[in-house]
């Protein structure tokens, strides 16, 4: 066992643990079950490689852990950089952009069928932010153009592939990833170590799966990234 796997197992015992002291019962099952599976990066090769893309004159990561009454605000502050940026004389290609997608917004990294297949959007709470209805696929992935407009500002392209074509990075918490996933495969009396290759398979195009959000964000800032909370 390498020590990558043995820091995972002792993470997951400390969330078992905490779940237990909070009444999360459903948590410990499945968090037990989860220390026991491999992990995507047991030979990671050179872990730092993807982050060496970073190299814009401005530079910052967004943090993203909970989703929020609006939703679209971890989505919109990447934008939101990147326009006024440009306002300020410096264009998308030299700006450098990292979105970490770990803990409860896991699920925002997962294509529309593990969203329908496992109805995420209310595992999650999740609402659809274009009509406040509950969420049946991943509202950020491809939305139809004009769904999400800012008062004053008009259309705002927010979502993960337009974020991706304007150059923002985008990665996914494996250990959020094989939490969660063993909590469905708890629940519906399933193999975890078969859900969570499904939920992997299930990750967008362009997102790249990190051995925890929480080193991602060290490791962007280490690559000189800003750190800037977006929910």
């Amino acid at each position: 066992m390498n020590k990558q796997q043995v820091d995972r197992r002792k993470f997951i015992g400390t969330l078992s643990a905490s779940a237990a002291a909070m009444g999360l019962s459903m948590f410990t099952s499945p968090v037990e079950v989860a220390a026991k599976q491999t992990s995507s990066f047991t030979d990671p090769g050179d872990p730092d490689a993807w982050f060496r893309q970073i190299k814009g004159r401005h530079r910052i990561v967004f943090d993203a852990t909970k989703p929020l009454p609006m939703p679209v605000m971890p989505f919109a502050w990447p934008r939101v950089f990147l326009m006024t940026n440009a306002a300020t004389g410096t264009p998308e290609k030299e700006c450098s952009v990292v979105m970490v997608i770990r803990h409860e917004v896991i699920a925002y990294a997962l294509n529309n069928e593990i969203w329908q297949k496992y109805k995420l959007g209310e595992m999650f709470k999740i609402n659809n932010p274009a009509n406040q209805s509950l969420a049946l696929r991943n509202p950020f992935w491809q939305p139809a153009p004009g769904t999400y407009k800012v008062p004053g500002v008009g259309e705002v392209k927010i979502g993960i592939n337009e974020l991706q074509d304007s150059g923002v990075l985008f990665c996914a918490c494996d250990v959020a990833l094989t939490v969660y996933s063993a909590v469905v495969a708890a629940q519906m009396n399933a193999d975890p170590a078969a859900m969570k290759k499904e939920w992997e398979a299930g990750i967008l195009p362009g997102i790249q799966i990190v051995p925890s959000g929480i080193w991602a964000v060290g490791r962007a800032q280490e690559h000189g990234c800003a750190y800037c909370q977006a929910g």
